[in-house]
């Protein structure tokens, strides 16, 4: 017997191809796309930009090419709310978020999964790049590709009504696959850096919302060593865009060390003072298996691989790294993988 699946379909190739292998193994799939924007564009930039029309006919194009009922879902006031809302609230306050790990945690497996099980569907099914076997989330097969990281804040009841069908295979698989299949996005770029910022300027984007309020970059004594258009254009490791007047003692380059978005103050420093070794997580999701051996924790997208160990203390983590890391930054997601397998995240409060 066959499962009611909603396949969610962006207009690209994996989501394609997604819903067309749940199809092709009997399920009764109904394919669903996500309008997240509340002024959709006509035409993408390149890989750029999200829910434009132009996406939208393409998920139609090929919900028709498999063979399954379509639909579109306005969520655009729900995406303005859960993610850019919450987008820019957290730079307005210091942190660096991650608004395609938001968008899965609050739209894709809160919004949509709700209203799908409600609608009487068994499970809903995504594009994105990862395995699940027995509701246990672990690595794709492309490791290029590798969208774990991105799931790991879901919570077990979410994974359990979740289908990944492209978790074996590689992205060169899966467009081949989508031009056997005849369908037209077999070839179409994928998309890149923050959807709902088309062209591509974070810090444009959130001076026109959070405004222009100059402060001051100080080195680590505290000496004023330039300024900026405000804090909020500025993530921890940050190297390019700085507006030193003075350069270093030493004349290596300076990074962004820490952001104090209350006294709207940047300071800066050299690379070594970005190393850390104890993180910080608060408001922990275990989602996997109950392991505590060869761990490793991944602190950003795409990002380095640590081997570590874990405490849990007063309702948080406190993560351990066996060496040091760089850049790691208040807001984002702490994924915790035995192997290839995820057993929970945390968000990043500190790190030291």
């Amino acid at each position: 017997m066959g499962l009611r699946v909603l396949a969610a379909m962006s207009g690209g190739v994996d989501s394609a191809v997604a819903a067309a292998r749940i199809a092709e193994a009997g399920h009764d799939v109904t394919g669903v796309h996500l309008a997240l924007s509340a002024n959709p564009q006509s035409h993408r930039t390149g890989a750029r930009g999200c829910c434009t029309i132009e996406d939208s006919r393409d998920a139609r194009r090929a919900a028709d090419v498999i063979g399954i009922p379509f639909y579109i879902w306005d969520m655009a006031q729900r995406f303005q709310r859960d993610v850019i809302d919450d987008f820019v609230a957290e730079y307005a306050a210091g942190r660096t978020p991650n608004p395609c790990l938001r968008c899965n945690e609050k739209i894709k497996f809160a919004a949509v999964l709700d209203r799908a099980l409600a609608l009487g569907f068994d499970a809903v099914a995504t594009g994105h790049h990862a395995r699940l076997v027995d509701g246990v989330l672990s690595r794709s097969a492309d490791p290029a590709k590798d969208q774990s990281y991105v799931l790991g804040v879901l919570t077990r009841e979410q994974l359990g009504h979740a289908i990944f069908p492209l978790g074996d295979s590689t992205k060169a698989e899966v467009r081949a696959e989508a031009a056997r299949r005849g369908l037209t996005v077999a070839d179409k770029p994928d998309s890149h850096d923050i959807c709902f910022i088309a062209d591509g300027d974070t810090r444009g984007f959130l001076a026109e919302r959070l405004g222009a309020a100059e402060g001051p970059i100080v080195d680590e004594s505290g000496a004023v060593v330039g300024s900026h258009p405000g804090a909020h254009g500025f993530t921890v490791g940050q190297r390019k865009g700085l507006r030193i007047d003075r350069p270093a003692p030493d004349g290596r380059p300076r990074y962004v060390l820490s952001i104090e978005p209350v006294s709207n103050t940047v300071t800066v420093g050299p690379r070594s003072a970005l190393e850390v070794t104890r993180i910080s997580c608060l408001r922990p999701v275990w989602n996997g298996p109950e392991v505590r051996d060869h761990l490793t924790v991944q602190l950003r997208a795409h990002g380095e691989v640590y081997g570590c160990a874990f405490e849990e203390r007063d309702g948080g983590l406190v993560i351990e790294l066996d060496r040091p890391a760089t850049g790691v930054a208040a807001g984002q997601a702490a994924v915790l993988y035995s192997g290839p397998t995820v057993i929970g995240s945390a968000t990043i409060a500190s790190a030291a």
